[in-house]
C-alpha cells in the first residue's frame, strides 16, 4: 500500500506543476490537484505512525 501511495504522489505533484503552469496557481484544476496531493500525503504519513507502531509492538 506504501509504494501504491508513493506512486500516487508523484503522478499527482507532476499533474499539479503541469497544471500551475499551464493554468496558473489559482486555477480551480490546480487546487483541486493540490488538495488531492495533500489527501494523500495525510494517508501515507497516517499509514507510516500505523506501521511504525506495529513493529515497536512486536
Amino acid at each position: 500500500m506504501v509504494n501504491l501511495l508513493l506512486k500516487q504522489m508523484e503522478q499527482t505533484r507532476e499533474m499539479m506543476i503541469r497544471s500551475g503552469v499551464e493554468n496558473g496557481l489559482q486555477n480551480a484544476k490546480t487546487i483541486q490537484l493540490s488538495r488531492r496531493l495533500d489527501q494523500l500525503m495525510n494517508t501515507y504519513y497516517r499509514q507510516m505512525a500505523f506501521e511504525e507502531e506495529k513493529d515497536q509492538e512486536d
